[in-house]
Parts: C-alpha cells; structure tokens; sequence
C-alpha cells in the first residue's frame, strides 16, 4: 500500500477534542471556589476557559492565589486536586464524544494510523477515563499532565522515530496549538458550530473531528466547519 498520503500520527487533546466534557470541568471549578462567592467564581471559570490545556495545578494554583486571594502550599493544591477529580469524574465518562470523534478513530484505526492522546488532566486520571470510556483500544498511548504537551509530543515523534511534518495535533486551545508548532506538526483545531475562533488567522479549524488528508508539503488543507 502506498502510504506516501498518510498520516504517521495523529495526537489528541481529549476534553472538546474526544469528549464534550468542558462544560463539566467548567461547573466544577466554579463549585470549588463556590465559598468565596460569584465573582470569584466566575474569574476562575474565565481564566479555566482562557487556558485550555494548561496543567490542572498550575491553574488551581494561580486561581487560588491570584483570583481568590488564598495562598497555597503543596499539600493543599494536593487537596484540591482530588476533589476536583470526584467533582468531574463520572461526568466526563457520561459525557457524549465529540461529533466525527469516532468515525475518526475508527478510519485510523482500519489504516493502522497510530493515535495518541496528550492531555492537561493528570496521567493516571487521564488513562482511567479512556479506559472506562471504552475508548483505550484506539490509542496507542494516552499521556497526561504533569509533563506539558510539547514535552509529551516531542518525546513521542523521537520514540516513535515520526517525521514531525508527517503528523497532526487536534486541539480545541492554545497549548494544543503551541504544543504543535512547537515540535513541528501540523495542527488542526477544534471549534465548536456557532462558537468564535480562538486560534490565529490562518489556523486550519473545524467544527467536527474530521481527519484532513495528509498535505504532501505545504500547509494542512482546510477541512470546514462543516
């Protein structure tokens, strides 16, 4: 089989990527600030939403102490951490996948692409969920925080011996799209029908997880926000 038009990768973000869970995330920082009142509340929820992609600690922390004015040791975020984990475990195993996730998945899958997941949820947690989803089975390896996405995804292309400029990144934030140009692979992102684009302009968007045939050279063809 000529492969020279495939991808040798494909990388994921998971929350807004593989599963609709953000809203959940969403309401569970804003229960976890709840005793220090709405406007609280509502900064942590804008500055979760801002920063997608970034490691759940570092956002607990800069939440705690830059929003609600607490100041924080290890143990404490340790804390935090957890609860935040019960707060949001079982809503991102019931939450739906993502529309084309599957289907996506699956064509990877029937061509021996390998998937891989580079989340911000915490690793153990992270592998849990895909486990429980029923979703492990599509990916070669599912990654998570505390390393960040570049670091994962460069360790990954060297491991795996791939050609940067012959694999993609699908993220719904920045740090997805960071992660990618960081480490040389083509990035396509994902926003939702009827929301604004927070991605450069020019960056490749779509509303659905539509895997893009692999460019020969040159920029990744726009799929659509079909």
């Amino acid at each position: 089989m000529d492969r020279s038009n495939h991808w040798q990768a494909v990388f994921f973000d998971f929350d807004g990527v593989i599963a609709d869970s953000m809203d959940i995330k969403a309401r569970a920082f804003a229960e976890l600030f709840a005793e220090y009142g709405p406007s609280v509340q509502a900064g942590v929820v804008r500055f979760h939403l801002d920063n997608g992609g970034m490691p759940r600690h570092r956002k607990l922390r800069h939440c705690c102490e830059r929003i609600a004015g607490m100041a924080v040791d290890d143990s404490h975020l340790d804390r935090l951490g957890r609860r935040f984990a019960e707060l949001v475990f079982d809503g991102v195993l019931a939450a739906p996948l993502m529309p084309g996730a599957v289907e996506s998945l699956r064509l990877l899958e029937r061509e021996q692409i390998p998937a891989f997941v580079v989340s911000a949820t915490p690793h153990e947690e992270m592998n849990r969920v895909a486990e429980r989803k029923g979703l492990r089975e599509y990916f070669l390896e599912v990654h998570g925080s505390p390393r960040s996405k570049t670091e994962i995804v460069a360790d990954v292309v060297s491991r795996f011996d791939f050609a940067p400029q012959r694999c993609l990144f699908v993220g719904d934030a920045l740090a997805d799209l960071r992660a990618a140009r960081d480490t040389g692979l083509h990035f396509l992102g994902i926003v939702p029908a009827g929301s604004a684009s927070l991605f450069p302009e020019g960056t490749t968007i779509s509303a659905t997880v539509l895997i893009p045939a692999a460019p020969a050279c040159g920029p990744l063809a726009d799929p659509g926000r079909s």
